[in-house]
């Protein structure tokens, strides 16, 4: 466990408290995230069906999940033998059977087949599948939507949490570094990104921490690729008078610490340099604007109001809650900055401010990982926002 089992049951106490209100008797999570959240479960296993179940009448959660996952469960939770279930490997990818029979048949033996059951609607790993198998053999079931019930919970962190980020931060800015000094003219991209990925997971000789895999994968794209948002590294060359961006994470124990910047190779023209200017501007006037009692609302109109000023548009959002994840995104699914999200700020709320500027065949990105504190924020990363130049 890397969090003390105190700390899981306060957790697991406010999210009783949350379903006591919503008249929730049980909730099934799926959504690894929340997994590990109130139980500690780490696994890559979210490729077959699994999860945890809470409920208001027992002390712990129950995972449940393949059966040559539940020693993995043994290992990385704190939950007792008995609340570590498991279905016959007979059930996986095995038409008729499917594992959420057996989850059904868990809720008929507990005596759960006329309680309000919640269940993760929009959750990545909850599929039509699985609800039908749940809704069709348990008819007395009042099911109910518990998407972001737990995501809303995770968004203040615990000072352990933070610190976990804090060591993230130190993973992403070696592999930042790593990208500053191998991306050259002539240089493939892939050579670049899989350095970049040695020293997300193994770290360098100034840090003496290891890393994970993070939730999205490495973002790198140069020239007219630079224009769109989310493409990955390939075989293609870096050229001279190109802008490469890049979007990294460094994970600790799940929590992940993303960054974004831009590289340049050769000199920029006016308009990359003119935007890269303001865009850094329309950031630290964001940046200023953090503290508790603040909306997530007002860190987006501090910035938009810099790029209207300047006449530049930007319709995606400005950034997003994050903490502990797993594939394909890090994101809470929680909080967003962008204006009228009226959420308020408050200490230990973290959140990536990501400005994306895609262009029409350029673009450019800086980011921050961010941490609320008592009188304003905390940027978890210490390196320049500048655009990187490569001569």
């Amino acid at each position: 466990m890397i969090f003390t089992k105190d700390e899981y049951l306060s957790r697991l106490s406010k999210v009783k408290k949350i379903m006591d209100q919503k008249n929730m008797d049980v909730v099934i999570l799926t959504d690894p995230s929340n997994m590990n959240y109130l139980t500690g479960y780490d696994g890559w296993s979210f490729y077959v069906p699994q999860g945890i179940i809470v409920a208001l009448d027992l002390s712990e959660p129950i995972w449940f999940g393949r059966r040559q996952d539940s020693k993995g469960a043994k290992v990385t939770t704190y939950l007792q033998d008995k609340n570590i279930i498991y279905y016959p490997e007979d059930f996986i990818q095995a038409p008729p059977r499917h594992p959420y029979d057996f989850v059904s048949s868990f809720i008929h033996e507990n005596n759960w087949a006329n309680k309000n059951i919640g269940v993760e609607m929009d959750a990545y790993y909850y599929t039509a599948e699985n609800h039908y198998r749940l809704t069709s053999t348990c008819p007395n079931v009042n099911f109910s939507d518990a998407t972001l019930l737990v995501n809303w919970i995770r968004l203040i962190k615990s000072e352990n949490e933070i610190n976990y980020m804090r060591e993230g931060a130190k993973l992403v800015e070696a592999g930042m570094m790593t990208a500053y000094e191998n991306i050259k003219p002539g240089v493939k991209q892939s050579y670049v990104a899989g350095k970049i990925q040695n020293s997300l997971i193994g770290g360098n000789e100034e840090i003496n921490i290891g890393g994970e895999y993070a939730g999205l994968t490495t973002i790198l794209a140069s020239g007219v690729s630079a224009s769109a948002s989310h493409l990955t590294p390939k075989d293609n060359l870096f050229n001279n008078n190109e802008g490469t961006i890049i979007e990294l994470a460094g994970v600790k124990h799940r929590y992940h610490c993303p960054l974004s910047r831009t590289v340049y190779c050769g000199k920029p023209d006016t308009k990359i340099s003119d935007t890269m200017k303001i865009t850094n501007e329309g950031v630290e006037q964001a940046i200023s604007t953090i503290k508790p009692g603040k909306t997530a609302h007002d860190v987006a109109v501090a910035f938009w109001s810099v790029l209207e000023k300047n006449g530049i548009e930007k319709d995606s959002r400005l950034g997003y809650a994050i903490g502990v994840g797993y594939p394909p995104d890090w994101g809470e699914h929680t909080m967003s900055i962008r204006k009228n999200d009226m959420t308020i700020l408050q200490p230990n709320v973290t959140f990536h401010m990501i400005a994306g500027m895609w262009m029409d065949t350029w673009g450019l990105e800086v980011s921050e990982s961010i941490n609320v504190t008592e009188n304003g924020c905390e940027l978890l990363c210490n390196l320049s926002r500048n655009l990187h130049i490569v001569n």
